[in-house]
């Protein structure tokens, strides 16, 4: 089977979610909005640089809302964007599917 044409929509969206760490932002500023370190913190091996060139290639794609609160100091804060809320049940049927391959290679999953 030839691959899908650049311009195909699948591979569009493949090239916005289909890098190392992007899938698990989605997934966490899919519960709800989370400042960097929250982020961070979540993502357990994601260096600063490259959440922060994550985070930026997302709202420039405009899947993410970088929104600076009015704190002193200034704090950043991630949301989705209403697409980028679109993005979520793809995540979600990934995560089922890498339950399910876990399960099959006799592996523990994780509880998220």
């Amino acid at each position: 089977m030839a691959p899908p044409p650049l311009s195909c929509p699948l591979s569009v969206c493949l090239s916005i979610i289909g890098g190392q760490w992007t899938p698990n932002i989605i997934w966490y500023l899919s519960e709800h909005p989370r400042r960097f370190s929250e982020l961070k913190d979540d993502i357990h091996g994601i260096s600063p640089k490259v959440l922060t060139t994550r985070l930026r290639k997302l709202e420039a794609e405009g899947i993410v809302i970088r929104t600076v609160m009015p704190t002193s100091p200034p704090t950043v804060e991630y949301s989705l964007s209403e697409l980028g809320k679109e993005l979520k049940p793809a995540i979600e049927a990934i995560v089922r599917v890498g339950k399910k391959l876990k399960a099959l290679k006799g592996e523990e999953t994780d509880h998220e």
